[in-house]
């Protein structure tokens, strides 16, 4: 069939009407970034805890020498300022001024802003945008406005956009370049389900961006574009949202499929992992430090957290009817249900001596090296994120949540630092969107050919 793809303006450039869509730790990097937008479409780095070069080329680790959590923060918000500026420079390098290049960052990154402001003030001209999503970025407008680049908000609803713009961004409408929908049940990475809807049975994308191009019609916005982001393959499957005129301008993010090119600097074990995926190997799930769903690889780092769960029962400090039995672990007493205190018995035989307590009043099972682990990952927190639930770490002035840490849950920043540097594809938390299995359907991937970013976004502009 012929397929006819038209560019489309976006931040005041006629543009490939493709994305690349930003992931970190390390991931969207100024290697792959550089040539999609040289391929001219918009090419997107991740501005969290990005790869920083030595005067030689070479990778600067990211270690943290601070004695408190306070000075590993300052580290980690040092680590993202000078690794995106030096993403952002070998992007525009690469790209020669082609397409456009713009930024991701997790709002709930502890220090977002200050990383925004410290890279926007040294990469003048060659930052097109920024995008944020993974909470509710209010000052993203006045932020970007500043420095004279547009920006663009995730939402998984036309409600969330609505809010966003009444309390913030009709103060900084000039620089709104588009507003991203991001799929809450297909994307990869963090994911925006409200509380309302079932992580089990995903929504029609169609109708939820038809209503948020309503709403931004009402706004005035009605020439503003939607990026359709999550569980978008190829444009064929898309044809009807190209050019209709309920919806208005559409832009197709692709986040999952450029993770597969010669460019990408994913390890060639995570390259071959992707191609041997199957229908089901992906995962939306609860487990991530930020509070949100997240959709990742089926794989024993998420069997782990899985087990954790299930290896779990109420208590109470104190007997009563309900909770009459008493349960000695490691000389500490805790009153159960007697059906529970059956079940502890068996995972405290079966060595998973150790009880943890949660923030819910429940004792989770592990083994002695996993509570090991837990507690040292919990000790050597460097403040990632705005609120941790996994370590209490918060960036206030207390620099607490002030609930009790929660060992269900795991150190996000270990785990994604390591799988973005020849870490373990198996014992890492490895997000994917939920269409990842395709790669081993695909026939453009057959005989484990993978593409250069030009020859994928050639791929994706004829409608495959």
């Amino acid at each position: 069939m012929s397929f006819n793809l038209n560019s489309i303006r976006i931040a005041g450039k006629e543009v490939l009407p493709l994305i690349e869509g930003g992931k970190g730790v390390a991931i969207s990097t100024g290697a792959s970034t550089g040539p999609w937008a040289a391929a001219g479409g918009v090419g997107t780095i991740s501005a969290v805890i990005a790869d920083a070069y030595d005067q030689h080329g070479n990778v600067i680790p990211h270690e943290y020498l601070g004695k408190s959590r306070r000075e590993r923060h300052d580290e980690m918000i040092d680590y993202s300022i000078k690794g995106t500026i030096d993403q952002v420079r070998k992007a525009w390098e690469i790209s020669k001024g082609e397409g456009l290049i713009n930024i991701n960052m997790l709002w709930e990154l502890g220090g977002a802003q200050k990383i925004l402001h410290g890279v926007l003030e040294k990469t003048k001209g060659m930052i097109s945008g920024v995008t944020c999503g993974a909470g509710m970025p209010f000052k993203l407008g006045e932020l970007a406005t500043k420095y004279g680049v547009h920006y663009y908000p995730i939402v998984s609803s036309g409600r969330a956009f609505n809010l966003l713009w009444r309390r913030a961004y009709k103060n900084a409408s000039e620089f709104l370049g588009g507003v991203v929908y991001e799929d809450p049940w297909l994307a990869g990475g963090h994911n925006g389900l409200s509380n309302a809807e079932d992580p089990t049975k995903p929504g029609d994308p169609y109708p939820r961006v038809a209503e948020l191009r309503k709403i931004m019609r009402k706004l005035g916005l009605g020439e503003t574009p939607i990026i359709m982001a999550g569980g978008v393959w190829n444009l064929k499957e898309w044809k009807d949202w190209i050019d209709n005129k309920e919806l208005g301008p559409i832009v197709f993010q692709f986040g999952t499929r450029p993770m597969l090119t010669k460019e990408s600097p994913i390890s060639d074990k995570w390259k071959k992992k992707l191609m041997e995926l199957k229908s089901g190997d992906i995962l939306l799930q609860n487990f991530s430090p930020t509070g949100f769903f997240s959709s990742a690889l089926k794989n024993s780092f998420i069997g782990e957290l899985v087990g954790r769960t299930e290896r779990q029962i109420d208590f109470r400090s104190e007997r009563d009817e309900e909770f009459n039995t008493e349960l000695v672990v490691e000389r500490k007493k805790y009153a159960v249900r007697g059906d529970d205190y059956a079940k502890a018995q068996n995972w405290l035989t079966a060595g998973f001596e150790k009880a943890l307590k949660t923030p819910d009043d429940t004792l989770i099972f592990v083994d002695s090296d996993k509570c090991s682990e837990i507690r040292k990952d919990q000790k050597d927190c460097v403040g990632c994120l705005s609120q941790c639930r996994f370590s209490s770490w918060a960036d206030n002035e207390k620099n607490s949540t002030g609930r009790l840490a929660d060992p269900r849950s795991f150190c996000i920043q270990k785990t994604l630092d390591d799988v973005a540097h020849e870490g373990s594809v198996e014992k890492n938390l490895v997000f994917a969107g939920h269409n990842a299995f395709r790669f081993g359907s695909d026939p453009f991937y057959s005989n484990g050919f993978v593409p250069t970013v030009k020859q994928l976004v050639d791929r994706i502009v004829s409608g495959d």
